[in-house]
């Protein structure tokens, strides 16, 4: 009887993300920040990078790869990043039923005003490990409601307008109501180890085509260089110098894929001043050539 419930409750996810998912990949909606997601057909184990989100799958599934952590996450759960973490993805979808799914950006100033207003930014522990910067939590009755009041409104043009950021507020305090409370509640402490990570993954993004300065990332988290990097190193698996390195190349990727610049262009506009530094890496990172990227 439980099991027969969620499969209705699915279907009726996939029935309102179907018109709104007009192609494969990530779809933008009426609220800024969410996006629908379709793939209509298996997609090979491949890099990947994800804004911090909430992504909830209703058809299909996804395995998502992180160090020596696997994640599977289908139609019973959700993936929580609370990191923009370079890994590594594999999607499971056929023609006929392919994936679908909503994907919810992470707005911290939303989260913290939440976090104050819930009581959670005091009286509670702060766990002594590291949180996990990708996570996954079960896809409950709760969450599974809000979710469908979201997907309802991103078809009505007013009740978007008028209702979409409570739609959104009342997702994150399901979330933040949720088994994966303190990896959110993370992302907001202002003296915690990992909103201050946080804090310079942000810089970071908004400065990779320029050249990298560990001393300024550093004093965007408030720590000296050498606790910076262990922090950061424990956070994303990856140094601040790797880090960079891959984003360049996954944002590359994305400009080889959507705009059809030249290699040349695109190995300028991340950042690179050797296009042939950019072409050995890239073909390093993805096994393949950039100018090889459209047709693969």
């Amino acid at each position: 009887m439980l099991l027969t419930r969620h499969l209705d409750a699915n279907a009726a996810l996939v029935a309102l993300i179907q018109p709104l998912a007009t192609r494969d990949g990530f779809v933008p909606t009426r609220l800024p920040g969410v996006h629908v997601l379709r793939a209509s057909c298996d997609v090979a184990r491949g890099p990947q990078i994800y804004e911090p989100s909430l992504m909830i799958i209703a058809q299909g599934s996804k395995v998502a790869y992180l160090g020596a952590r696997t994640l599977e996450y289908g139609a019973g759960n959700y993936l929580i990043q609370a990191l923009p973490v370079p890994f590594e993805c594999e999607t499971f979808a056929m023609a006929d039923a392919p994936l679908l799914g909503i994907s919810i950006a992470i707005d911290r100033a939303l989260l913290g005003e939440l976090v104050l207003a819930m009581g959670l930014a005091s009286g509670r522990n702060t766990p002594a490990q590291t949180p996990e910067s990708m996570s996954s939590a079960v896809l409950d009755d709760s969450m599974r409601g809000c979710v469908e009041r979201l997907l309802h409104c991103l078809h009505d043009p007013l009740e978007c307008q008028v209702m979409g950021q409570a739609r959104l507020r009342e997702l994150l305090f399901v979330a933040l109501r949720g088994p994966q409370v303190d990896v959110l509640r993370a992302l907001v402490e202002q003296q915690g180890q990992f909103a201050r990570i946080a804090a310079s993954l942000s810089h970071l993004h908004a400065h990779f085509t320029e050249p990298l300065n560990v001393e300024t990332l550093a004093s965007c988290a408030n720590m000296s260089t050498s606790t910076f990097h262990e922090h950061f190193k424990r956070s994303t698996l990856l140094s601040p110098v790797q880090y960079l390195k891959r984003l360049r190349l996954l944002k590359a990727q994305q400009l080889l894929l959507s705009e059809g610049l030249g290699v040349a262009q695109v190995a300028h506009r991340v950042g690179y001043q050797s296009t042939s530094q950019f072409s050995r890496e890239y073909k390093r990172y993805f096994e393949r050539n950039p100018g090889d990227e459209r047709e693969a």
